[in-house]
């Protein structure tokens, strides 16, 4: 609808969208050895986990053993993404009664048919908007406001949904200014099995609904998306919904970024050569798109922003730190053991991390958030300032020169402690956001709203991204063509493992949000028996994205010069923010539905497209004469058909 009023026409569009959810699919299932000792008194769990003390305490629950006799022991995971931060507990639980119960080592590890039946996977969500912007006489857009209720299917018990849900309310405003906003959320119970944390825990959801709700307020107003989204960016001192100020020292590159790449990509002449091939083709049709992200760095949950490592200095030089963080092949162990070798001034090959154990740092959080270098490594430059400390009367004796081995060697002597432990968390002024928390009598008026409930987030981790897709009208199959990525990590402390980071979380943000779909027993699926059963249980029915399915061109690069002050090093976390960015295939592939439809049509509407953009989902929503011929034999429209899915 529209409205003119003294400053312009008001714009308003309303409708839903969906995000379909994901199966973790890691490399390794779920596994558990068990080995009881001293007459099954005690238990040693190697687990494969991303929360080894929240594993320790349910093992000892479960076999009535106190935890200081418990003791999880955690090498490296084969793949994690969420997966294993809560949902590899009771498996383990299980290893550990029957270890406790028989007195003899028990290994459980499940066939991957299990372990996708019944572990759960990412939250699907369905977003019903409102939203409005204004056109103003000169022909500018600018937003005005959002409305939004997200509901997100849970499965048949909470785990992580609540706080899934919470970061999906905090990442759905996007990269852009809503002077008026508005979004509740609810969690929904469901036969399915209970969904979980996966990588993003609900950001990516919230932001892909912002950026399909911009999708369809440029076509309402008839200017290019990318024009809309570049006016109405957030700028610096412009504060978010929650209340948090950007710019100053919580640096706002993301317009920078976006300036850059779009001038060194040539954009608008990348859109004219798409234009010029759409029109030339009938059944073969090119789309891009160019998308924002940013990604809020903490635990929301305030309590869980701490770490703590132990250091042991050798008396030959070299150096070993235990960490509450794990290892899943993310790069956490080798960048904490370059915090440890940068802080002695050792070659990297003399520090050594062993495993995550529970009897090494205890009471520690999962892995999760994207916040292990920023707690870990902290905490474990906190043991190295200690010791360092320590060290400094025998390295002003021995001259600069010596060696680490040489000065722990003296410092051993003179009986100096060569161990520390560290510990770090986060201020409270930075981490710790209060729904319910009202506002103080005495608070500032010219705060931002909401401000007074505290920040959820440390910073923010950046990004932008361009896609360019072709896509099969008569059989739905997409290749992407090219994709373009710099994301701010701030200055990175291994480019290379952040890099590598940035290109995998793309791939699997691709996957999500065109290939990958999970199908259940349900209302749209009654062939499948019974209700709740998953259906994707395999390699066979569930496809993740394979080597030839990754851009043909695939260009990912750093911010240059840029820092940031509330991480160590001046780095930032980089685990979960590039997902989202893998969703900028999705839509190119509807920017290029939407050409396809234009010409089938003769006409430019929108449309409803839900992720995952699959095959079946891009050959109907086509327009074609076959599509609208199969579509009009199941009573529907093409305005009002939608593919079956599991939502």
């Amino acid at each position: 609808g529209a409205d003119t009023g003294t400053s312009g026409k008001l714009v308003t569009v309303a409708g839903t969208f969906r995000n379909g959810g994901q199966e973790h699919f890691y490399l390794e299932t779920n596994a558990t050895l068990a080995v009881p000792s001293e007459s099954a008194t005690n238990l040693t769990i190697y687990a494969s986990t991303q929360a080894p003390t929240k594993t320790q305490n349910y093992c000892a629950s479960a076999t009535n053993t106190p935890s200081a006799k418990v003791v999880v022991r955690m090498k490296r995971m084969g793949g994690g993404f969420g997966g294993k931060e809560t949902r590899s507990a009771f498996s383990s639980c299980a290893a550990a009664v029957a270890a406790k119960i028989s007195n003899r080592p028990v290994r459980l590890t499940m066939p991957r048919d299990v372990d996708m039946s019944i572990t759960g996977g990412r939250h699907t969500f369905l977003t019903k908007y409102r939203a409005a912007a204004r056109v103003t006489s000169d022909g500018q857009v600018k937003l005005e406001a959002l409305d939004a209720q997200l509901y997100n299917n849970g499965g048949s018990a909470f785990d992580l949904s609540g706080p899934v849900l919470c970061r999906a309310l905090f990442h759905i405003d996007g990269c852009y200014n809503w002077p008026h906003f508005r979004a509740v959320g609810q969690v929904c119970k469901t036969a399915q099995p209970p969904h979980t944390a996966f990588r993003g825990f609900g950001g990516p959801q919230g932001i892909a609904a912002c950026e399909h709700v911009m999708e369809h307020l440029a076509l309402a107003c008839n200017v290019p998306s990318d024009e809309l989204r570049r006016e109405n960016m957030y700028l610096n001192t412009h504060s978010t919904p929650f209340g948090t100020i950007l710019g100053n020292e919580l640096k706002w590159n993301v317009p920078t970024m976006w300036d850059k790449l779009q001038s060194e990509l040539n954009i608008p002449a990348r859109r004219q050569a798409v234009d010029a091939f759409n029109a030339k083709n009938k059944w073969k049709k090119r789309g891009l798109a160019y998308v924002p992200t940013k990604f809020g760095i903490a635990f929301t949950e305030k309590l869980m922003n701490q770490g703590g490592a132990l250091v042991h200095v050798y008396t030959d030089g070299t150096v070993l730190v235990s960490h509450g963080g794990t290892e899943m092949g993310q790069g956490l162990h080798t960048k904490v053991c370059q915090v440890a070798a940068q802080a002695f001034d050792i070659p990297l090959e003399d520090v050594y991390i062993n495993d995550t154990s529970t009897d090494k740092v205890a009471n520690t959080m999962p892995t999760a958030a994207s916040m292990s270098t920023d707690m870990y490594g902290m905490a474990t430059f906190d043991a190295c300032s200690q010791i360092l400390d320590r060290l400094k009367p025998y390295r002003e004796k021995l001259g600069s020169d010596a060696k680490l081995s040489e000065v722990a060697l003296a410092a051993h002597f003179s009986r100096v402690n060569l161990s520390a432990q560290g510990f770090f968390t986060l201020m409270d002024k930075r981490c710790g956001f209060d729904f319910k928390k009202e506002k103080p009598a005495d608070y500032p008026s010219d705060a931002p709203v909401n401000s007074w409930k505290g920040q959820p987030f440390n910073y923010f981790t950046q990004g932008v991204a361009c896609s360019e897709v072709e896509i099969d009208v008569l059989s739905g199959n997409h290749r992407v063509i090219s994709s373009d990525v710099v994301v701010d990590v701030g200055s990175s402390i291994n480019p290379t493992i952040d890099i590598g980071q940035i290109e995998g979380a793309f791939i699997q943000g691709m996957g999500w949000s065109t290939m990958e779909e999970v199908v259940f027993a349900d209302s749209d699926h009654t062939w499948i028996r019974p209700t709740g059963k998953v259906f994707t249980s395999g390699p066979g029915t569930y496809k993740i994205p394979a080597f030839n399915d990754v851009p043909e061109t695939f260009n990912v690069s750093l911010m240059k010069d840029v820092d940031n002050p509330f991480a160590v090093h001046s780095s930032k976390a980089i685990g979960e923010p590039p997902f989202f960015l893998g969703a900028s295939v999705f839509f190119a592939i509807r920017d290029a539905i939407s050409a396809a439809r234009s010409q089938n049509l003769k006409r430019n509407e929108y449309f409803d497209l839900d992720m995952p953009g699959t095959s079946e989902r891009i050959r109907m929503a086509c327009a074609d004469e076959i599509a609208l011929e199969c579509i009009a034999k199941s009573g529907k429209t093409i305005s009002d058909f939608r593919p079956k899915g599991s939502y």
